[in-house]
């Protein structure tokens, strides 16, 4: 099962870990649940390598662990905080990549299962599940997940087993009805998973809307600094697909190396302020974008014109996320020219770090996308907004006039 809590302590050493229930999500995160390592008293949790562990003179381990590729307790505090943060009373479990804890959700059904996933969803996970399902003796169908009796007709009682969802969505920053998907999913006894990773625990807690699991790609902002992937699965509560999916991460070494699990906690300290400040940012940025003449349409999920706004401002709180898209005027030659002309803005791919990043989804897609051409994806940092700004409708002006 999913673990949440780093091993018993003595008391003697210093304050528990802090009560997920007592305190708020940014005094848990600052504090990293308040652990005090008990050899030295350091208020950082300590990097823990070993990959074995002493066995008791009866061969027990009364440690509580054996051996690394199940389970490491610098990765075990890790996970600890993003299920509080997440609220999740089940635990959470790290995986070595956001695709890997997307897949081993898929890898932990059935064969014969049927799927509902979105028709807009993060590229790399739909052309997997396009790729693999089939060997796996899944059905897939993808629909447009805004429509709920699109949803409706796509889940078949007794056959449907997971409903998977990403809200926002990647990259046209779509918005899905948590709670009205988990209706229909819990009604035709399916499973509903939510991909978080452009929200965060910070603006949507998808457990609390009736999800029963949360996917994020850790790499993105809950690290925050572009130095770590991993990616994690947070759970409402310990059931047997709980466990499944951890039999699978133990079997195949797919959890999260202690290391970069310790840069991820570095991370998760800061994520509240991170995720407001890039949240206000990317609000900033879309509403300043709205009326430019270069820009033809802003996907932002804050904006009050945008189809999505109604539903997000029910279940995102504090902000709308990082992530907005933009549809340069003037068509894709257009797109790509003006990410190619600015200087703060890194073209380079992935999301939530400090530094904004650009990229032209539709060419890294390829064949198949449904990414319009002429779109453009920003992933706000915590730069200042206006000079974000600025370099972004330099470049834009600059390809009109050339």
């Amino acid at each position: 099962m999913p673990r949440t809590n780093a091993p018993a302590t003595d008391p003697d050493a210093g304050p528990a870990p802090l009560d997920a229930a007592e305190w708020r999500p940014r005094t848990l995160a600052a504090q990293a649940m308040g652990h005090i390592d008990p050899a030295t008293r350091a208020v950082v949790p300590p990097l823990h390598l070993s990959t074995t562990y002493l066995r008791d003179p009866d061969n027990a381990y009364r440690s509580g662990f054996s051996y690394a590729r199940p389970d490491n307790a610098t990765t075990r505090e890790a996970e600890g905080v993003i299920a509080a943060l997440e609220q999740a009373e089940g635990g959470a479990l790290l995986f070595g990549s956001g695709m890997a804890a997307a897949a081993a959700v898929f890898c932990a059904l059935s064969p014969g299962d049927h799927v509902v996933a979105p028709q807009v969803m993060y590229w790399g996970l739909k052309r997997w599940l396009r790729q693999e399902a089939g060997r796996l003796a899944l059905t897939v169908d993808f629909v447009a997940m805004d429509d709920l009796d699109a949803v409706r007709e796509a889940v078949h009682p007794g056959r449907t087993r997971l409903v998977w969802i990403e809200t926002p969505g990647n990259p046209l920053c779509t918005i899905t009805d948590i709670a009205a998907v988990a209706e229909i999913a819990r009604a035709a006894g399916a499973r509903l998973a939510v991909d978080s990773t452009a929200a965060s625990p910070v603006h949507t807690r998808p457990l609390a809307f009736g999800a029963d699991l949360v996917m994020h790609s850790a790499t993105k902002i809950l690290n925050g600094h572009s130095d770590v992937v991993a990616g994690v699965l947070a759970f409402a509560g310990a059931d047997p697909f709980a466990e499944r999916i951890a039999a699978i991460r133990a079997t195949w070494g797919a959890i999260l190396g202690p290391f970069e699990a310790y840069l991820l906690m570095r991370g998760l300290r800061t994520l509240p302020l991170r995720a407001a400040a890039q949240s206000a940012g990317a609000l900033h940025l879309a509403e300043r974008l709205s009326a430019h003449p270069q820009v033809s349409a802003v996907l932002y999920p804050g904006l009050p014109t945008d189809r999505g706004h109604a539903v997000a401002a029910r279940q995102m709180t504090g902000g709308y996320g990082y992530m907005l898209s933009i549809r340069v005027a003037g068509g894709e030659a257009a797109a790509v020219a003006a990410a190619a002309r600015v200087q703060l803005w890194k073209r380079a791919t992935s999301l939530g770090g400090v530094e904004s990043l650009i990229e032209h989804r539709a060419s890294v897609e390829g064949e198949g996308t449904p990414c319009p051409p002429d779109l453009l994806r920003l992933s706000t940092g915590i730069e200042d907004p206006d000079d974000l700004l600025r370099d972004l409708d330099a470049a834009l002006r600059a390809t009109q006039a050339g």
